[in-house]
Order: C-alpha cells, then structure tokens, then sequence
C-alpha cells in the first residue's frame, strides 16, 4: 500500500493523526533510552571488592553505556508489528535496532534480533506468523516522515513496499550504513543461522552480502552474549579503507566490542615487494607440508645421554634412552611443547633413578633438573629453540634444505626454484618479509604454539584470499565459526579461487553451507547488465546477476568525455560520487579535477572523509559503493593485472544510483554491443 496511506479495515484515524502518534511513542523511546543510558553512567564498579576485579567490571559497564549511545539521525524503530492476542508479549510491537524500555521495564522498542522480531522480516500472507499488521515507517534525518502498512490476516497478494524501496535507493554519503529496516527474508535467514553453522555467502555485486555479515555477528552476539564475550568476534576486511566504510554498521546496532582487521594486521604488515608468481607458490596449501617437515628436520638425532650430577652421585639417563623419548615427543605435539616435554621427560628419568638410590624427590626437584645445565644442553643440542622466521629464513635461503623439505610436497624442482631467494639477506634478522610470507609465519606459528581461536570470524572478500591465507583465518575459528563472504566473478588476485568448497576446506570449516544472493538492491538493473557481459569471460559458472530496480536511464558510455565535466554533473545531483580510475592515472584525474574540491583514496585512509567527491584507485574499489560512478578508462584497467576484467567487473558495479562510462580507448570486446 502506499505511504501514509493505512489498511482499510483497521480504521486509526486520519494518517496525519497515527504519524502524531508514532512520532510521540518516538520520542517517549528516546527518553527512555536517555534514562537507561544515564542509569548506566551512574552505577559504579567500586563495590567489585579487588582492584582487578573493579576494572573488568568498569569496562563492562563502559561498554554498556557506549552500546545505549543514541542516534539522533536515525529512529529507534522502523517497524511495528500488530499481533494476534495469544500469548504473554504485547498485541503491537515496535522493532527497532536496539531494546527500549521505560522505567517500569514495560518494552517500548524489541531489538531486531530477538525471536518476536523475526516476523518482521518473515511474515507473508501466506503465512503470516500470528501478525495481524505489519506497519513500515519512512524517516529522514531521525524523524519518522511516513509510514506504509501491510495487512497480513487476510491472506491475498501484498505489492512492492514503496518506502523499503525507497530507503534501499536512498542517497548516502559516508560510511555505509545498516540495512536492519530493509532485511530480505533471504537475507534473514542467513542472518539467523546458528552460531555452530558456518555460512558461505556467495554474493553478486548490490545483494548486500557484506551487510548481511555484519548483520549475522550481531546477531550472534545478542544470541549469545556471553559465550562470544569470552571467545570474541573479529571481522577480516580486503583494506583499512573497507574497514572504514562498514565501521559505523555494528555500533549503530549497539555492538561496540568487535575486533575488525585486515589479514595484514592480522597475520603482520610484512610488504615486501614479491612478483605475483612467487606469491601464488607461497600461497598454495602444498606449502603447509613443506613447512612442517622443515620445522621437524631441526631436531638432530640424540648421539648422547646426559649425566646430571647431585652431591656425590651421578644420575645417567642413557643415550638410546633419549633417541625413545625424542622419537616419542616427534610428531605428536608442537614444537615448543614437545621440546619443553623433552627437558621434561629426561628429569623424570633422573628421578627414577634418584628414587632407586633410595631418595624421595619431589616435583620442585624435577623441575630443576629440567632446568639444569646438562639437560638444557642436550634439549638446545637436540630440539633447538626457533623462531619462524629462522625457518622461514633457511627454507628460502638454502635450496639444498628447501629441496629435503618439499620432497614429498608436491611441489615441482621449478616451483621450488621460484620460491627460493635470488639474493639471501645476511641473517633472519635482517630479511624483508613480503604479504604471503606473513600466512607462512603463521603456519609456523603455529605449528610451535597453538593459536587461540576466536568464537566466531567474519571474513569478506574471501575469493581474493591464497590457501594459506585461508588456513591461518581458519586456525582463528577452529573452535568456533565462520561468515565468509564473497563473489567467484569478482576475485581479482592471481590466486583467486574458484570454488567456495575448497575456501571451506582450506578454512578447516567443511561442513559449512554456501548460499548463493543473486537478487541485488543497490546496483541498477541497466548497470548490472553491463557489467554481467563480463561474467562470461571472468565466472562461466555463475549465473547472472539479478535487480529489483531498473534504472532506466542509469548508464551512459561517452568516448573521449571530460572526466572533469562528468564529475561535475554528479556533483549537482545528491549523493556521493567515486571517480575510478587505473591506479596510474590517479595523479592526472586529480590534477584535471583540481577546480573540484575532491579526495583521493588511500588504502589506510576513511574513504573520502568529508569530501562528497572521491578518486578511487582501480584496486581500492572492491566493497565500496558511490551514488554516482565515473570510471575512467576501462581498458588500461583490465591492461594493468592478469586478471584486469574481473577487476573491472568491480569497478563497473559500485554505482547506487548512475554509472558514466569515459573512454579515449577501445572498450573491452565483451562490453561492445
């Protein structure tokens, strides 16, 4: 049914009249989420007892009082539910993004998440889950402007929802902003999945996969609260200008304790520059074989026992005895544990022998004499005290080492050629370490100290990650769960993967579910179909992408346009506007827009700041989304990389609302029509 406009059957007064109303239970919210805020502000941690124990609780109640921060450009409520009478909760509920209550606990607002909650995104008339009327409310700039009601008890066909299409095509500017009023059912169901269930998203440009992540880890973190305080919740994003865009999305939701990352930040800022060939060797999962016999082959063959020595006696433990223990501990620990097990076990065989003399030792005895002298020095003789970067240093700077190790890997004599060193640096101290060293660090790590894992990991852009960029997310969830978010059409790396089960099994999660979204919101229907042409050429195996929204009109592809012109006449219209470009024609469209005030994207940098107009980079373009698009030169963007037409697939499907194609050059065959 149309705006302001309400069921005829359910007579409320005149429009203007319910809008009054629902903008005074508005406000009544407000005030209550005022009151609990300051009600939290005033409670005090002193009564803890202990100092450490008044700080975990501060920090709690810190949280909670960042979690109640209102708003003010947004409603707390979006919705309302009227319900069939039945059961405990209130005939009309009002579903917003957080829970409101007034001083009596009486709910003013439900948070979306809770189970009440999800009729509003399910509800339909065929089934309408016990709603009599589901009401959606038009806002702008926090004050509720509409409203639009759906009847659902009477069964009957309900139309496109004029005031959820227009919220999906709203102007923004910005971070991007929550999609909590304009979930899908499809969406809905992924956001809900359970906390044990790994989901894999595959997500055509505008199907709001990344939102839908989002929206999952908080979900997951109202549901369970308490088990994912303890293990925590990480968010993995392509670059910090990502992880900038989508880092109002959570705290908007009242989820303010998320870690968000990049795998550099996770796994190391290690940049050296590397050639592409030698990264997709070092990121190939054979490579996890080949670290874990280089680690191994340090531990030398025990040609001696040890003699620990007390007063007058000597205590020999001999040296076929330390062969049984070391061959024992070899393979069925990590490293650093097994080797602190051998000091270990070799006391204890001194103890045995202190016990047959007669004597009673204890454990304080044991533990020195794992810590003596003699049997420090066999264990540093024998299982030697490493680093990963002392493995990694000698894999890559001995081919002989690296030959013994890869023996049974897989890997080629050419393969192991391309990863070794042509120039060794003079120590391990002193080597550069490039982006796919970091994920066999990792891997090293790992193998000498188990890595924590978290509750449950969001991983976006996924399809861009190697396979051991994968096992090192994975060793991250391995005790919990995973988002992984992405699209096959869209990976751009030389290692980009194609297929969505193999991502899973790298990540450890096989038994995850991969869902597909096909049906976009954002991106104009003329818009994707342009950029579809490339799919052919990028993802045969895909299906095309899908929009609800035409776009008539959105498109246009102008040989030899003035770059400056066309970002002029996207300045005029309201909302933000990308200017994509190849990354070395960066530096003159901005000196040809410098009448323009304008920014230029950096990958560390907020993605425009305060600036409306934004020279994006080619390869920063991924995740992003601009009203209003220019891309400059598609050609020399597919030129400037291997896998130049996905990347231009990316760059062709980041505009919202109208896309400017300019070019001096031949467009790439598949887009000539």
């Amino acid at each position: 049914m149309p705006a302001n406009q309400l069921a005829p059957d359910i007579p409320s007064g005149l429009p203007q009249d319910v809008l009054a109303a629902e903008q005074a239970h508005l406000a009544e919210s407000r005030a209550a989420l005022t009151a609990m805020r300051a009600h939290a502000q005033s409670l005090s941690a002193d009564a803890a007892g202990d100092w450490v124990s008044q700080q975990i609780l501060q920090s709690l109640l810190d949280q909670r009082v960042a979690a109640l921060a209102d708003h003010p450009d947004t409603p707390l409520f979006f919705g309302r539910l009227d319900r069939a009478t039945g059961d405990d909760l209130p005939g009309t509920l009002y579903v917003g993004r957080r829970h409101v209550h007034d001083g009596h606990s009486k709910p003013l607002v439900i948070d979306w998440r809770a189970p009440v909650s999800t009729a509003f995104y399910q509800a339909s008339p065929a089934d309408p889950m016990g709603v009599v009327r589901r009401r959606r409310f038009g806002y702008h700039g926090g004050q509720l402007t509409a409203f639009e009601d759906e009847p659902l008890g009477e069964g009957g066909e309900i139309g496109p929802s004029k005031i959820l299409t227009e919220e999906i095509e709203r102007p923004r500017t910005g971070p991007m902003r929550d999609i909590v009023a304009t979930i899908q059912p499809d969406q809905d169901d992924i956001v809900r999945a359970t906390l044990a269930q790994t989901v894999c998203v595959q997500g055509a440009p505008g199907t709001g996969k990344t939102a839908v992540g989002l929206h999952r880890a908080a979900y997951l973190l109202f549901t369970h609260r308490e088990r994912l305080a303890r293990s925590g919740v990480m968010i993995v994003g392509p670059n910090r200008a990502f992880l900038s865009y989508i880092s109002s999305v959570l705290p908007a939701l009242g989820e303010v304790k998320v870690d968000q990352t990049t795998v550099a930040g996770l796994l190391g800022q290690h940049a050296a520059p590397e050639d592409p060939l030698v990264s997709a060797v070092k990121g190939d999962a054979r490579m996890a074989a080949v670290l874990e016999r280089a680690l191994w082959m340090h531990i030398v063959k025990p040609v001696e026992g040890v003699v620990f020595t007390k007063g007058a006696y000597r205590y020999r433990v001999a040296d076929h005895e330390v062969r049984e223990i070391v061959a024992s501990l070899r393979g069925t620990t990590r490293y650093n544990p097994g080797r602190a097990a051998l000091a270990q076990r070799l006391a204890h065989m001194v103890l045995v022998r202190m016990e047959q003399r007669g004597e009673s030792p204890d454990d304080r005895v044991q533990d020195a004499v794992a810590r003596s002298k003699p049997v420090k020095q066999l264990v540093d003789a024998v299982w030697p005290k490493l680093t990963p970067e002392q493995v990694l240093y000698r894999l890559l700077s001995d081919p002989a080492f690296l030959a013994r190790a890869a023996a049974k890997s897989g890997l080629s004599p050419e393969e192991q050629e391309t990863l070794g060193w042509r120039k060794p640096y003079r120590s391990w101290k002193s080597a550069k370490w490039s982006a796919a060293d970091a994920a066999l660090l990792d891997e090293l790590g790992d193998l000498m100290e188990r890595t924590p894992s978290l509750g449950h990991l969001v991983v976006d852009e996924a399809q861009d990650l190697s396979e051991m960029q994968l096992r090192a997310l994975g060793r991250r969830c391995r005790n919990g769960s995973a988002t992984v978010l992405g699209d096959l059409a869209q990976g751009t790396t030389p290692w980009s993967t194609s297929s969505w089960e193999a991502v899973l099994t790298h990540l450890g999660q096989q038994e995850g579910e991969v869902t597909e979204l096909t049906l976009g919101f954002r991106v104009p229907r003329e818009v994707l179909d342009y950029a579809a042409r490339l799919l052919p050429s990028i993802a045969p195996g895909l299906a095309a992408p899908r929009s609800l929204r035409p776009g008539a009109g959105s498109l246009t592809v102008r040989p030899g346009g003035s770059v400056a012109e066309a970002a002029g006449q996207a300045l005029a219209k309201e909302g933000s506007i990308g200017v994509i470009v190849p990354d070395a024609l960066v530096g003159p469209v901005s000196a040809a827009l410098a009448g323009l005030p304008h920014a230029v994207l950096d990958p560390d940098a907020e993605p425009g700041g305060e600036h409306r107009l934004v020279i994006v980079p080619a390869t920063l373009a991924k995740g992003l989304e601009y009203d209003h698009v220019v891309v400059v030169e598609p050609a020399d963007i597919v030129s400037a990389e291997p896998r130049g037409l996905a990347r231009l697939y990316v760059v062709l499907t980041r505009a919202v609302t109208s896309l400017t194609v300019l070019h001096d050059k031949a467009l790439p065959d598949q887009l000539v029509a």
